[in-house]
Formats: structure tokens, sequence, C-alpha cells
């Protein structure tokens, strides 16, 4: 439980609603034990006597016991949901904080589809014990020693019967629990994996539908379907057999109680009144032990939840601010890579977050993405790279705003080490548009100034202007107050596109980095958005990654990567003549095709 126990520095923040629940639970325990003595004196001086105001008097004790006792549990579940309720919050914030600090690398190894079982699932059961535990799980020792205090008062003889079944109970629990800890982590597992499948549906539900692959689909989800439900099954049948073991247990010790007590109460060494009150204080004394063994489950599970959760508030960002970090006071935009080498060996070690992906990874984790890259973009200039699917373009331009680090060399801004600026300090002077297009369920002007919300909406119009995305905007009935749909279902490719080009240029960046952001774009806007940029940018250094090489024609520099090595670098017409390999690309586009072919 050392996980879960691990919980309470969450529950601090809200330790005084806690104690004070606590007391008023402490207030319920006792006026709950007040009833059996209360009983015991109707019988024996009431009942017994045929004294009708001893049975009066003593009938509204009772009332008044019952009442505070409705009170204070009344109290106690008010209090003991607001610290549950903000604890839960509290948590879900610690999880979301912690995973707005993780770098490229901590996000590669833990799925989307994990995060939100952490995030939701996780969290309401840790929720779940921690209102539990100021209600059930204190009550319950809390009755049992005053009950065993009482039972001992009554009769000491009979409180060895009840103490002597304690040891037993308790072994029992602990069977139960050592039982139930590694199948509710199994449950937890197989629930991850659920979200996973379902997430990866309804992601791509419109491929789904276009070849046909709803059996499949179906197929593939009634298969884990079925794996939660047969390890839901096995913990509930374990927690099923617990409780009938632990009811056949305080049935047993009534029935001592009832032949015991009836001996000595026909030996005249003890009274009805005595005997009645002995089987409450006997149930009251077993009847947490009850309550702890239907908490196995619940524990068990919250304690795999949190260990869960503490998975990812554990792990630490790949990427982090260097303790001598400091800001460039006047940054022009110089980038150089000097002698890079990268791989993805350190960030991509799925193993402690599990998953299919874990071994399809680790087998080409060591292979080197980036291999000895030296490269100079000069303030202004635009550096357009070229290569094949996997030649490591994408990794080489995450490498200027840290979103990885490089593993030998270093890359500069400025002829400083990226790794020696603050992160923050660092990002704000680049802008991206990344391979995939994320836009945010918002209106149009809310995505376009995501990056600097206070700007104006003549820059927001300008920026859009230069990433001819206005025409668009203002032909739609609510112009930039058009909402945009959740992941901008309801743009096109080229539409978003667009947008989080504007996006990017909106910060107005030293280094504009522009990730294949026109492939969904025909060759017209996209020759509009060059030219916008040579005007709007000329001061800033773009690093262009493209497909089409009519994209790439007028930069400054090109460089053509091959198997995460420079393979060529200059002009166009520098490249025609000097790289076989840029010329082929050349004319397998633009040119009649047959150089490549023969």
């Amino acid at each position: 439980m050392k996980s879960l126990r691990r919980m309470i520095r969450f529950v601090k923040p809200y330790k005084k609603q806690a104690i004070l629940s606590m007391v008023l639970l402490m207030g319920v325990v006792v006026a709950d034990l007040l009833i059996p003595r209360l009983t015991q004196r109707i019988i024996d001086q009431g009942i017994a006597r045929q004294d009708v105001g001893m049975i009066l008097t003593t009938s509204l004790l009772m009332l008044g016991a019952a009442a505070l006792s409705a009170l204070f549990s009344i109290g106690n579940t008010l209090l003991s949901v607001r610290v549950a309720q903000s604890t839960s919050a509290d948590l879900r914030s610690a999880i979301v904080r912690q995973v707005q600090t993780f770098s490229f690398g901590n996000l590669d190894r833990i799925q989307t589809g994990q995060l939100l079982v952490r995030t939701t699932s996780d969290v309401s059961q840790v929720q779940m014990i921690v209102q539990m535990s100021l209600r059930m799980l204190t009550r319950a020792p809390l009755w049992m020693i005053g009950s065993v205090v009482m039972l001992i008062t009554t009769s000491t003889q009979l409180a060895l019967l009840m103490l002597s079944l304690l040891p037993v109970i308790l072994g029992i629990i602990w069977f139960f629990l050592t039982k139930a800890r590694p199948l509710f982590s199994s449950v937890q597992a197989k629930l991850d994996r659920l979200n996973q499948v379902m997430q990866e549906n309804l992601a791509g539900v419109r491929v789904v539908k276009a070849f046909v692959r709803d059996e499949h689909e179906n197929a593939r989800f009634d298969r884990v379907n079925s794996d939660l439900t047969s390890e839901n099954i096995k913990v509930m049948q374990l927690v099923a057999m617990l409780i009938p073991t632990m009811l056949f247990l305080v049935n047993l010790a009534v029935v001592g109680v009832v032949w015991f007590g009836g001996k000595l109460a026909i030996a005249g060494d003890f009274t009805v009144g005595e005997i009645v009150a002995s089987i409450n204080y006997m149930a009251y004394s077993l009847f947490p032990m009850m309550m702890l063994g239907g908490m196995i489950g619940p524990l068990s599970a919250a304690d795999a939840s949190a260990a869960r959760i503490w998975e990812v508030l554990d792990s630490t960002p790949d990427v982090q601010n260097r303790p001598q970090a400091r800001d460039l006071p006047d940054v022009t935009g110089r980038v150089a890579f000097e002698n890079v080498t990268f791989s993805y060996s350190r960030s991509n070690d799925f193993s402690r977050f599990g998953g299919a992906r874990a071994t399809k990874v680790a087998t080409t984790a060591d292979e080197l993405v980036l291999n000895d890259v030296n490269l100079v973009a000069e303030q202004g200039q635009t550096v357009a790279i070229l290569g094949a699917t996997g030649s490591g373009k994408s990794s080489l331009i995450h490498l200027i705003p840290r979103f990885y680090d490089v593993e030998q060399g270093r890359v500069t801004l400025d002829g400083v080490d990226v790794r020696d600026l603050p992160l923050d300090a660092l990002r704000t002077q680049i802008g991206i548009t990344l391979q995939e297009t994320v836009l945010f369920s918002g209106t149009v002007r809310d995505n376009i100034r995501y990056g600097r919300p206070d700007a104006a909406d003549e820059e927001v119009v300008a920026a859009a202007k230069a990433a001819q995305a206005h025409d668009f905007i203002t032909a739609s009935p609510d112009g930039y107050d058009t909402f945009v749909g959740q992941r901008g279902v309801n743009l096109s490719g080229g539409q978003k596109q667009r947008i989080a080009i504007a996006r990017a240029l909106l910060v107005q960046p030293r280094v504009l980095i522009l990730d294949d952001s026109t492939s969904a774009v025909d060759v017209e806007t996209e020759a509009k958005i060059e030219a916008a940029l040579e005007q709007l940018m000329a001061d800033c250094t773009t690093f262009v990654i493209a497909q089409r090489i009519s994209t790439v024609l007028n930069a400054d520099k090109i460089v053509v990567l091959d198997r995460g090595q420079i393979a060529a670098e200059g002009t166009h017409a520098e490249l025609m003549v000097s790289s076989p390999i840029y010329r082929e690309i050349y004319e397998s586009q633009l040119g009649d095709g047959e150089a490549h072919h023969g």
C-alpha cells in the first residue's frame, strides 16, 4: 500500500476538514456504542422490574443518541465528500501539469489512452478510497476498539471469546488482500488496452468505413473487451468468497455468545440484558472486520491505480532547463548544427508502460536517426530540407526547439547551445507548424492567436492573409468567429494547414519551422504563401521541410538528407550539377522523368 500512502500529500491541504470529519465520526461511534448499553438497561431495569418510567426515560436517551449519530454522520459525510473531491481535483491537475512538462520522448512512451485512464478511472479509484477512509476505514477500528472495551466491561469471558476470533479474521483479510492486489493491477492494464483500441477506433472511424473494416474493428474491440471482462470476473469471484466467509465467522461468534451467555444466565451469573448487550457489542466488534473485508477490493484497486498515477508523476522530463540557463538579450536567428548525432534509444523505452508497441520500437531504437550532421542557417536565410521518408528531416528540426536533445554535438542559436537557454525563452523565439496539423475546439481567431492570446485583431488578420487563409475564413458567415470542431473536423486539410501557418506567423518568431505544412495546399496557393513569407518574414530564419520540390526551388540553401546524413547541400542550381540524388528528385517531379528511369 506504499503507493496509496504517498497520496496523503494530496490530502494534507485539507487536513482541517479531514480532522473535523474524523472528530464527527468519533461522535457517531460513541453514540452508536451507547445504544446496546441503554438496551441492557431497559431489559434489566425497566422490563424486569416493570418500571415504565425507566423504559420511557431510557428510550428517550436512545432516541437522542440515534439523532446525534445521524447528525454527526451527515456532517462526516459532507466533509469527507468535500475532502475526497478536492483531493481528486488536485490530483487530476497534478497529472495534467506534469504531462505539460514532458518532452516528446516522454509522450512517445506514454500513450494517450493510458494518460486518459490515469486521469479519470485511476483518480476516481483514489478519490473513492479517500472518502471511504474518512468514513468506513476510520470508523471500523474506532468501532471495534470501543466495542471490545464495552464488551470487556460487560463480560470478560465473552470478550476473550471474541478476541480469539480476531487473528483468524485478520489472517483471512490479509490472504484476500495479497491475492486481490495483482488482479486489480491487471484489470487496470486491460482497461488501458481497451481505451487504446477505442481511441484508435474513434479517431480512425472514417478510415474504417472507407476500407469496410468495421467487422475487423468490432472483433478487435471484442477481444480486449472480453479480456477485461474475464479479469473483472476473477476479481469479483475472489471478493464474492470473502464476504460470506466473514459473515459465517460473525454468525459463529454470535452463536458462541448466545450459548455461553445462556449457560451463565441459567446459572444466575448473567442477565438477559447483558446477553443482548454482549451480542450487540460482539456484532459491533466483528462488523468492522466485515467492513474491512469488503474494502479489500476498493483498497487493492486504489493502490494499483495510485501506483499507475505515480508512474506519471514520478516521470522526469527528458528535456529540462539547465541550472545555468540564461536568456539571449537580442535573438537574430542564426542556427547551427555542429556534429549532431541523435537516436531515439533513450526516448523510446516503452517497458515501464507496457503495450505491444514496446517490442516494435525496441528493435530499432538504437539506430542512429542523425549521424554527424553539420549545418548552418544564417539570419534571414530559408533552408529547405529534402529527403526520403525516414531520412531524419523532422527529427533534425525537432532539435532546434528542444523537443528532443542531441546525443552528441550541439545545436546553437546565435552561437549559444540551445540547452543553455531556458525552454520557454527558446520556444517563444520559434514559430512551428508540425507535420500533423492540430487545431483546438474554439473559434478560428482563438486558434490563430493560440501562441499570442493578447494579439490584436489586426495582427490576426495580417497573419491569416500571409498564410492565404483570410479569404476562406471571411467567406464563412461567422468569419473569424467560426467555430472549429474537435481536431478541425469541419475544415479541409489545406484550410487547417493555413490556419496552423497563420498561428506560427503571429508569434513573430526569429526562427520559423514549416514541417511539410503545405502538403494539402494547391501549388498556386503555396506560391502565394511563399511570396507572402518572403515579405513578412524577410529577417526570419526559415526551415522548410517539403515533399514537393517546387516548394524549395527558391530557397537560399537546400539540404538533401539520406539515412540521417547530409548527402548534398547548396542552391538549386548548384545541386542540379553536383547532386545525383537531388537531380533525380527534380526530374521525377518537374522534368520529363527519364533521368531516373534510365
